[in-house]
């Protein structure tokens, strides 16, 4: 059995624009279990509000880079990690840019390949997913932390790490080209989103193992 771990923010939790969470099998690690099949196990290690590097003031314990060395020690052995952040890096007061967002992806990245798993454990492969877009009306939506600016950051992200994961030989999916962010809340995937990305990822771990 290949082990898969998603790690990553809201949208891997699987946040409903209209409230709650979506079912297991609404959600893109649920569909993506469902079509792989039993001989993948996905497991889901989304958080609302997890950046890469940073620590939120508004909403603490959310630096994933604090966190990714606890789950892969305790999902240990993993074949694969997905690593699908940027979108909380772009709130406001981190002030980074798109290619600090990705050196940030870089280092947890070399987190992962350099951490202690011990004798017999894999080193992961790893993949990563840059982020679907901030919507244009994110000022109009509840989450105080964006502004006009996330949006527009946000576009920026997919080149530049694109041309990270290049640089670190890792696979790239740019999920900003199969989903959206729903009209509802300008942040979070629909359901034909989470089944779009699903479907993007198949065919890039199919070929893996």
């Amino acid at each position: 059995m290949h082990t898969i771990l998603c790690f990553g923010d809201s949208n891997t939790f699987g946040t409903n624009p209209s409230g709650g969470r979506w079912a297991y099998e609404s959600r893109w690690t649920g569909i993506l279990a469902g079509l792989l099949g039993p001989s993948y196990r996905i497991i889901e290690e989304g958080m609302g509000g997890r950046t890469t590097v940073f620590d939120d003031p508004l909403e603490p314990n959310r630096c994933g880079k604090q966190f990714l060395p606890v789950a892969l020690q305790s999902h240990r052995p993993i074949d694969l990690v997905i690593l699908s952040l940027g979108t909380n890096d772009c709130k406001v007061f981190f002030k980074a840019s798109e290619r600090i967002i990705a050196k940030a992806l870089e280092q947890l990245i070399a987190l992962i390949r350099t951490y202690p798993y011990g004798e017999g454990y894999p080193i992961p492969k790893i993949l990563v997913v840059s982020p679907i877009h901030v919507g244009l009306e994110i000022e109009k939506a509840p989450f105080v932390s964006y502004d006009a600016s996330s949006s527009t950051l946000s576009r920026k992200l997919a080149p530049a790490i694109r041309q990270m994961a290049k640089e670190q030989g890792v696979l790239f999916l740019d999920a900003s080209q199969v989903a959206q962010p729903s009209e509802i809340d300008q942040l979070h995937m629909d359901r034909e989103g989470h089944l779009a990305l699903a479907h993007a990822l198949l065919p890039m771990i199919s070929s893996l193992f």
